[in-house]
């Protein structure tokens, strides 16, 4: 199985401001000298964590993911982030996973931050999403999920010898106030799922007064953190192994000794 390459930006959002945060984004994919698999932006990349939904809300084939399609298309990249969608009379902060033939999966946000009323003005998915790249599995959720172990339970297959995923991924707008958990949390799920975490978030402050301080991260399997960004706008390219992820998985099968349940 191939190696796969990531590239993970941690931007400062221009709050509000969808042509800003877009045209900046543009310009730093541009930046990325050698083609990677995968490209994850933040969660609400285009205007920041708002709650104004009925205001920057868009229709699925909107101006954001026309963007995130013409940006997959011409890298030959999947691109990931999340954004705010009107759809049947609902509000999702939806994360897409856009192909670079221009088809797409989506996954909307499961656990709505209550503390800041996002449950109030969004609704929650009900579906996990585990997208497929280059043969690796992956699975992509949003910020809060961060705090619900269950949600991102990997489960091991025993009819296909194989555990559920190779990645779990969470965009974010994750407060510098509540690092140290992200930070905690980012490590114990690649621990306990055993398997590769990626955390992306931003810096910055937003138009409520709530500074992030970034900490984009991504931690191996037996927790190392392998790439740790500070609080500045900053890009970077990782190249994960699965021979790594696979060797651990064999000596270690932690696995083959956890509870079997369902969540419903």
């Amino acid at each position: 199985m191939d190696d796969l390459r990531i590239t993970v930006i941690q931007p400062d959002i221009h709050w509000q401001r969808v042509e800003a945060n877009l045209a900046y984004l543009e310009e730093k994919i541009w930046q990325i000298k050698k083609k990677s698999h995968l490209i994850i932006l933040p969660e609400m990349f285009n205007t920041g964590y708002t709650m104004e939904a009925d205001k920057y809300s868009e229709p699925k084939n909107g101006r954001t993911f026309k963007w995130m399609k013409q940006m997959a298309g011409q890298t030959q990249s999947v691109v990931l982030g999340s954004l705010i969608v009107w759809e049947k009379g609902h509000y999702y902060n939806r994360l897409v996973w856009m192909k670079p033939d221009g088809t797409f999966y989506y996954y909307d946000k499961r656990h709505l931050f209550r503390m800041a009323k996002e449950n109030h003005f969004f609704s929650a998915g009900n579906k996990l999403l585990i997208a497929e790249l280059a043969d690796w599995k992956i699975c992509p959720l949003i910020c809060y999920d961060l705090r619900f172990p269950v949600w991102s339970r990997n489960v091991y297959r025993k009819e296909k010898n194989r555990m559920d995923y190779d990645i779990v991924v969470y965009i974010a707008n994750w407060p510098a106030t509540r690092i140290l958990a992200w930070d905690t949390l980012l490590q114990a799920r690649a621990i306990e799922n055993l398997c590769f975490s990626i955390g992306v978030n931003r810096v910055g402050e937003d138009g409520n007064g709530i500074r992030y301080n970034g900490h984009t991260s991504i931690f191996n399997p037996a927790g190392k953190k392998i790439l740790g960004m500070k609080e500045k706008q900053e890009m970077k390219t990782v190249k994960l192994s699965f021979d790594i992820l696979k060797e651990f998985r064999e000596k270690f099968p932690v696995y083959l000794d956890s509870d079997h349940f369902e969540v419903i």
